[in-house]
């Protein structure tokens, strides 16, 4: 009888001290309504893994791009996107890109969640490549989700067409779809 109450006491000390434990999960998150794309705000960060397919050569495409931009108004961003790429070609060797575009980000008002935003995001600039085939005209026009983990951190996935013509006699253009996946830090501004 002695062990039956000293293992229920000690079931029920267990218990208790589980019940008291605060377990911190990480946030996941964040309801943020209009705040983070306010005017004035600062947008930082970048696409992580931007992955393409080349509807003409075949070449399959993954690329680094970093970006900054400013908001000009409530849910407008303007800004500079440098890029690093990487192309393999079918039966061919390997292309290092590298170029800088302007951007302009649009945050969609409607369908927007507590916690998250759609955009539509657009770029136009020049680009270059380790063969050193000239100066190419590059743009994108893509369209995405930002989720807010936190107030000010999002996590993104975004889709579009992209397009890239040299500026040499007898080039080719490229075109063809591509996925980004990436984050962004938004910075409030001084008011």
């Amino acid at each position: 009888m002695k062990h039956v109450l000293l293992f229920s006491a000690l079931f029920l000390v267990g218990m208790f001290a589980a019940s008291a434990q605060d377990i911190n999960r990480p946030q996941t998150s964040a309801s943020v309504g209009i705040a983070p794309v306010q005017q004035g705000n600062w947008i930082v960060g970048g696409t992580i893994g931007n992955i393409g397919y080349s509807f003409e050569g075949e070449t399959f495409r993954i690329g680094l791009a970093p970006l900054a931009g400013y908001f000009i108004t409530d849910g407008f961003a303007i800004g500079l996107q440098p890029s690093l790429s990487l192309r393999t070609v079918k039966g061919g060797d390997n292309i290092w890109g590298y170029g800088v575009s302007p951007f302009a980000r649009y945050y969609f008002p409607e369908g927007a969640s507590a916690s998250g935003r759609f955009f539509a995001h657009g770029n136009v600039g020049i680009a270059g490549s380790s063969p050193g085939d000239g100066a190419t005209l590059d743009f994108g026009a893509n369209v995405g989700y930002a989720h807010f983990i936190t107030t000010s951190v999002a996590l993104e996935v975004s889709a579009g067409y992209n397009y890239s013509k040299a500026t040499v006699e007898g080039a080719q253009r490229q075109s063809g779809l591509g996925v980004n996946l990436g984050f962004q830090v938004y910075l409030p501004g001084q008011r």
